[in-house]
């Protein structure tokens, strides 16, 4: 088949599955060798790689420790971008609408605004109230998983009104939290200005991180993307038959209402756990599912999904390696990063699916 026939017909899912994969282990291996400190060799990294994973000789004085900072940040980039693009892909096939994203519902700024109590209350703006207890990863991911599941609730009852759910009521809902979000974001940040380590912490949040993940943060980040990829393959049939209607898919079986509200529980939970784990990293959910179709120019969901939780991954490493390889000594938040890269493309989107915004 020619470059014309290929650009026509699109990449076979598990040629693009294979590429995808290979990128991501290249990307792996530059986030092992290159950061600050000291750069490794290839040989070097791969070393300390094996004495991590399975206990053989460790490299040579502080070298080992480094490669597993390094190892940890790189593995919850993959992790973050996966559930992220994943979460979009979900929305986008339940909404029908390439326009959608793990934001639309304020899922993200509820785990965001959750996330940042947690700092306030534990850092030092409630410290006497709660007897200084340690910032610890355990205590912000439960507090980002906490504002997440809260903000579904608002979203299930002006939607679900009457025993049905409105996707239109579900889209302005989610405005409506998303303002409410941020309005109660900023009052946080105003109250703890003059906290300078609390209100660093938060502001570092609001724009997504990935130093210093720990090993259990990563664990989860990992579990939660392979468990929420099984459950959204297992919805993936469904979410196509949607595609033609919801009376076309209700009379061919689906349970549309089982559908849609499992879809939006897997979107949300995928979304609350990345804030929970990275902070708020934008555009990510919006560009990959829509780079997936236009790479294999297939609809259906399944390879979808699969690819999207790929490509979401290892967009997220490699825009994180990059910038440590070219841009040495100058720290770009990842939501800084995602968002130079992701706002022209949704402008791209919002020119291109104009005519489709009619119908939103």
């Amino acid at each position: 088949m020619g470059l014309a026939g290929l650009k026509r017909r699109g990449l076979a899912p598990a040629l693009a599955a294979g590429g995808l994969a290979l990128l991501a282990l290249a990307f792996l291996l530059g986030a092992l060798c290159v950061g600050p400190l000291r750069n490794f060799a290839p040989a070097e990294a791969l070393r300390g790689l094996a004495a991590a994973g399975f206990g053989t000789e460790p490299l040579a004085g502080s070298d080992q420790t480094i490669l597993g900072w390094r190892l940890l940040r790189a593995l919850a980039a993959f992790a973050v971008g996966g559930m992220l693009a994943l979460s979009g892909a979900l929305l986008q096939g339940l909404f029908g609408n390439a326009l959608a994203s793990p934001g639309v519902l304020g899922v993200s700024a509820g785990a965001s605004l959750g996330a940042s109590l947690v700092l306030a209350a534990i850092g030092g703006f409630g410290a006497g109230v709660l007897g200084g207890l340690a910032p610890s990863p355990a205590w912000i991911t439960l507090g980002a998983l906490v504002g997440a599941l809260l903000v579904l609730v608002p979203l299930f009852l002006v939607a679900g009104a009457g025993g049905r759910l409105s996707m239109p009521s579900l889209l302005l809902a989610g405005m409506a939290m998303n303002a409410l979000c941020a309005g109660l974001l900023a009052a946080l940040q105003s109250l703890t200005l003059s906290d300078f380590e609390v209100a660093r912490a938060l502001f570092a949040w609001s724009f997504g991180t990935l130093e210093d993940r720990s090993r259990a943060q990563v664990t989860l980040a990992l579990a939660v993307l392979a468990l929420a990829l099984a459950g959204g393959l297992l919805v993936a049939r469904e979410l196509d038959l949607l595609a033609c209607g919801e009376e076309d898919a209700a009379a061919l079986g689906v349970n549309v209402r089982a559908v849609k509200l499992a879809t939006l529980l897997l979107a949300a939970l995928l979304a609350a756990c990345a804030v929970a784990v990275a902070g708020q990293i934008g555009f990510v959910g919006l560009v990959v599912p829509h780079l997936v179709r236009l790479l294999t120019r297939r609809a259906d969901h399944r390879p979808l999904l699969v690819l999207s939780a790929l490509a979401g991954g290892t967009l997220v490493l490699a825009t994180d390696v990059l910038q440590r390889a070219f841009l040495p000594g100058i720290d770009l938040r990842p939501g800084v990063v995602m968002a130079l890269l992701g706002a022209p493309f949704f402008l791209y989107l919002l020119w291109a699916k104009r005519g489709e915004l009619r119908t939103w």
